[in-house]
Parts: structure tokens; sequence; C-alpha cells
């Protein structure tokens, strides 16, 4: 017999739920914090025999860590090439520089942390390099501003025109300026980490986010608002 949707189920089994619900909870965190340190481990452990001589095991961390890197520099650089180059440019520095890690925060930590900061310098690089200019709006970005125009509430961020508009916004930040955006406002990261990962000071990270929001809006004034307001 199918119960009466009018009646409510028993406190007690409510009870029971919510703490299977719990913990379900409980054993999944656990799970992943388990996952996290066993991955700690594996890679102190690798660090420890190529440091030893056995340098052929570096493989296993680049295994291990390519497809996070790959994701990171992926919001840095467009093209697949220059992609690939920075990646092997950031696990060239961590061998070389693998006698610097202490092993006080996670190799994959130490690992991003450097894969940051690779992304900032090649991003003062490209600034030397012209770049795509503004006002140059593809079809997909004005449709997506003339709908957006029209009924901001039915335009999704996540489409094809707004996508390529922020990056196109992004390209034209200086790249402190960028990389704060990107940790800050894209990825939501917290000053303290954003201070983790670059090396700044929470008051610097505080300051260059004021800037770089200043800089955004100077950016989007110079699309001819006119044409979709």
């Amino acid at each position: 017999m199918i119960p009466s949707p009018t009646k409510p189920p028993a406190a007690g089994v409510i009870a029971d739920t919510g703490v299977l619900a719990l913990d379900q909870g409980a054993d999944e965190a656990a799970l992943i914090g388990d996952e996290a340190k066993d991955a700690n481990v594996a890679d102190a452990v690798v660090v420890a025999a190529v440091r030893a001589g056995e340098t052929e095991r570096f493989e296993e961390l680049v295994r291990r860590h390519s497809p996070r890197l790959f994701a990171v520099v992926r919001k840095y650089a467009r093209r697949e090439d220059e992609v690939a180059d920075l990646v092997q440019d950031v696990f060239l520095k961590a061998y070389r520089r693998l006698n610097l890690w202490r092993g006080e925060a996670p190799f994959g930590h130490w690992l991003m942390r450097m894969a940051v900061n690779t992304c900032y310098d090649y991003l003062r690089a490209e600034r030397r390099h012209p770049v795509e200019l503004l006002s140059q709006i593809s079809e997909d970005e004005q449709a997506w501003l003339d709908r957006h125009a029209a009924a901001p509430e039915t335009t999704s961020p996540d489409a094809d025109g707004a996508r390529t508009l922020v990056q196109k916004i992004l390209s034209q930040l200086s790249p402190a300026s960028r990389l704060v955006i990107q940790l800050l406002e894209i990825e939501e990261r917290s000053l303290k980490e954003i201070s983790a990962m670059t090396g700044w000071s929470v008051v610097l990270v505080k300051v260059r986010a004021f800037r770089a929001r200043a800089e955004m809006r100077k950016l989007v004034q110079r699309i001819d608002v006119r044409k979709y307001l």
C-alpha cells in the first residue's frame, strides 16, 4: 500500500534518516581526508626517492599532478601549445627546486603556488605583445549583450558570448589585476589563500583587488554601452 502523502513520517524515521545522512557525510569527508593524506604521503615518498638519486621517479609526480596543473594554466593561456610549455616549465622548476620543498605544506600546494607564479610571469611577458581590442565585439558577444540589456534575468553568465567577453576583458587587464580577479572573483578564493599562492601579503592582495576592480570598470566603460542599454 502506498502511504498517504498527507501523513507525516514518524519522528523516529526522520531522526534515523538525519543521523544516517550525517554519518554518510562524515564518512565521505573522512574518506576524502584520508585520500588527501595518502596522496601527500605518496608525494613525500617519491620526493625523497628522487632526492636520493632515483630521478626517474619524478615521472610519478608528473602523472599525478598534470591534470590539475593543466586546468590551472588554461585559465591564463589560450593556445594549447602555450599551456603545454607552461606546464613543462612548472615541472622543470619543481624538479630543479625539489630540495626547497620542506614538507610543511602538501607537495601539491607547493606545486600550485609555483604554477600561479609561472602564469603571472607569462602574463607579464604577454603584456608586451599587442592585445585584442575590446572594441572588437564578436557576434556571439554582441548577441549576449543585447539579450542581457533586454532581460538580464534570462541571460546566463555561462553562455558562450558571456564567457568570451569576460576572457576578452581579462586579457586587457594588467598581469597583477588579471591574476587577482581570476583567483578572487572567478575562483572565489579567500584573501589568505591568494596570499599563500602568490607570496603577496594579505594587505597587498586587498590593494591589488581594489585596483583590479577599478581597472575592469574602466575597460567595461569602453564598450559602447549606449548601443545596448
